[in-house]
């Protein structure tokens, strides 16, 4: 199984195969540790039961996360061939649940030029605006002020932005002053943003 990073497409499928096998491997081996316990020594009090008992804390964790991976949709395939299409020179980013205190909104395709950051999230429900304030809010934290949020939730106009982007991308580019990141010095500031959004993003 190759691995699919965070922010690319198949990363959900990726992540959902994964964590099925991990978490089925981590409740596994503190039953494997009960009743060997039990077979030894007929009897479920014993050290066996007290370390199986301590291995279920971990697994029950981990099952946790593969619960919120299940809940999680794979990026519509058409917003990703198409902003692929359209947008070949643009950071671009896929399948992100981005996550506020007052809610959370997958986003399946996103891409960044300048200070513009625009999203096509298929979602039916979400607060569009309450996600966009706070993705540019946290942004702004981060030192990256200026940037605009635009989440589209119909393909059409989200596309022709991305085409808009893609087009003339010094246009939204000029005037923008960048210091790189020591931590990252290979990465530009539209990359940073991008590692930024997929910061809040589980």
């Amino acid at each position: 199984m190759k691995k699919v990073k965070k922010g690319n497409a198949g990363y959900v499928s990726y992540e959902k195969k994964k964590r099925t096998a991990v978490t089925a491997v981590m409740f596994a081996i503190p039953l494997v540790i009960f009743f060997t316990g039990l077979i030894q020594t007929g009897t479920r009090l014993n050290l066996f039961t007290l370390v199986a008992v301590l291995g279920m804390l971990p697994a029950a964790r981990s099952a946790v996360g593969w619960i919120m991976i299940l809940l999680q949709k794979p990026a519509d395939p058409e917003a990703v061939s198409q902003t692929e299409k359209r947008g070949p020179d643009l950071v671009r980013g896929y399948e992100l649940m981005v996550t506020a205190y007052e809610g959370r909104l997958p986003l399946d395709a996103m891409v960044i030029c300048g200070n513009q950051v625009a999203c096509y999230s298929s979602a039916q429900k979400g607060d569009l605006p309450m996600m966009e304030k706070h993705m540019e809010k946290i942004l702004t934290t981060n030192g990256y002020h200026g940037v605009r949020v635009k989440i589209f939730r119909d393909l059409r106009p989200y596309l022709e932005r991305v085409e808009q982007l893609e087009k003339d991308p010094e246009k939204y580019r000029a005037g923008i002053s960048f210091t790189p990141d020591e931590r990252y010095p290979d990465l530009s500031r539209e990359e940073l943003i991008k590692h930024t959004i997929m910061a809040i993003a589980v």
